[in-house]
């Protein structure tokens, strides 16, 4: 009899899903034992937004979770704008109430296809608008390095639970770095795709004007390629669509890149990186070079205030609308008293902004890509630190009192993640890679962009570095195992 605990400490996704499909596991057991490691960490975490075991339970023995690249693989899918059948969709807020959606989006359609057993939806801040886990109605989400520090956000639930080996992936979203941040503070990897590669559909059209895009947090790059090759493809209607690739993404993960060209970052004005996040920078620069790549100081071409200023003008209108709607459907309009600190600033400062004013700033961020697409006319691929310091302690990146201004919140929020929300405004794809731990033993990821729609470089060259360096023997404190 095999223990089940221990292929869930030595196999990634897709080895488990081997196993469902080769008849040596069945979907049932894989699905028990995950609720066993999600609720022996789930304590500690704090990353669970609800349960949805007893659904799970009840689909454990269909066809559809017997076949496809993750068969029977238990996994949760991030409480953010993705409405599943049956589950509550609270987006981090109380103003959601108990709202709770009779459709899959899309992308729920298409993991359930690949096999996935959702079991459940993971916490995430009100709208998405922090880099740390942490709300009103659902606490903060913990590091499991260190549970006095924050897991990074938005999709802070999905990176504890991976990073805790409760589970090998989890889906999450990305409109500012929310894949890569808490990729980055829980020492995972994650991936965010080129600007309409996955689908966002039916609820959304285009995410915070095509700066949000799903994908998954993963411990494997391996994982991270299949489950591209499992979900990617415009939905139909969809405002925007990524030029799919020849060959699989699964096969780009397992083959060496050529030898890269790489712009290295290391500053962006006027928020310096701090020596623990440059020592990290410093640490991923000298193995690239020892796999043969070139690295090349670099500075990017994009003036950062200007850009954030413009960013808050796409993510205040958008957020306005998104509340007008749901007053629309609930028969009352969403009061600010419903809302955390942090958005009743936003809506305050950019929730009313004229239409010329809104175009503007995304005419800007269709400049920036140009911009960029540019740049990497010259270069292969731009690393930059993920983060400007290792994670924060829990409340430090709390904005709690709304007679502060919106320059007081980015200055907050930015001046700890000023690169990550550049790639969601060129569409270009980007990764969080864990390559390097302080001395305090917290991770600090190192962040990776490419050509738009050049997926596969970008996790050829993470298998490399995988191979080269791996982290999955890594576990933090906090972990999941079989007792």
């Amino acid at each position: 009899m095999k223990d089940l605990h221990e292929l869930f400490n030595t196999l990634d996704g897709r080895g488990l899903a081997t196993l469902v499909r080769n008849g040596e596991v069945s979907p049932g057991e894989l699905l028990e034992t995950a609720i066993a490691r999600v609720e022996q960490v789930e304590p500690g975490l704090n990353a669970v937004s609800e349960r949805l075991y007893d659904q799970a339970r009840s689909q454990a023995t269909g066809s559809s979770v017997r076949q496809g690249v993750m068969a029977g693989v238990p996994t949760l899918v991030k409480d953010m704008f993705t409405p599943m059948a049956g589950a509550r969709m609270t987006s981090g807020s109380h103003a959601l109430g108990e709202f709770r959606s009779d459709i899959d989006c899309e992308i729920v359609s298409r993991l359930r296809q690949a096999g996935c057993q959702l079991i459940g939806t993971t916490t995430a801040p009100e709208f998405g608008v922090s880099y740390s886990t942490e709300s009103q109605r659902f606490g903060a989400t913990r590091n499991p390095w260190n549970p006095q520090y924050s897991a990074g956000g938005s999709s802070g639930g999905a990176a504890a639970l991976v990073a805790a080996r409760a589970i090998p992936f989890a889906h999450g979203n990305d409109g500012g770095g929310s894949l890569r941040v808490p990729a980055s503070c829980c020492g995972v990897f994650g991936f965010k795709p080129s600007r309409g590669l996955l689908p966002s559909g039916p609820m959304v059209g285009e995410g915070w004007a095509g700066l949000s895009t799903a994908h998954a947090i993963t411990l494997s790059v391996g994982d991270s390629a299949a489950l591209l090759d499992a979900t990617a493809g415009s939905d139909p209607g969809a405002p925007y669509a990524a030029p799919m690739p020849a060959t699989p993404f699964a096969h780009a993960a397992g083959r060496d890149p050529k030898r890269l060209k790489i712009a290295l970052v290391s500053a962006i004005s006027p928020w310096p990186a701090e020596p623990e996040a440059l020592a990290a920078l410093q640490h991923t620069a000298a193995l690239l070079e020892a796999l043969g790549h070139y690295v090349i100081p670099a500075t990017l071409p994009v003036q950062l205030p200007e850009f954030l200023d413009a960013t808050f003008d796409i993510i205040g209108s958008h957020t306005q609308g998104y509340l007008d709607l749901l007053g629309k459907m609930r028969g009352f309009p969403v009061a600010m008293e419903e809302l955390e600190p942090r958005t009743r600033v936003i809506l305050r400062e950019r929730g009313q902004l004229p239409a010329t004013r809104y175009i503007s700033a995304v005419e800007s961020m269709h400049a920036l890509g140009r911009a960029m697409a540019g740049f990497f006319e010259e270069y292969d691929i731009v690393l930059t630190p993920t983060l400007n310091r290792a994670p924060p302690r829990l409340g430090e990146l709390a904005f709690d009192d709304d007679s502060r201004s919106l320059q007081d919140f980015i200055a907050l929020s930015h001046s700890y993640s000023p690169y990550t929300a550049i790639f969601n405004a060129t569409g270009q794809p980007a990764m969080s890679v864990p390559l390097y731990w302080t001395a305090d033993s917290l991770p600090l990821g190192s962040h990776f962009a490419a050509r738009f729609g050049d997926e596969l470089t970008l996790l050829s060259l993470a298998g490399q570095l995988e191979r080269a360096q791996p982290w999955a023997a890594r576990r933090p404190p906090l972990s999941a195992d079989a007792g």
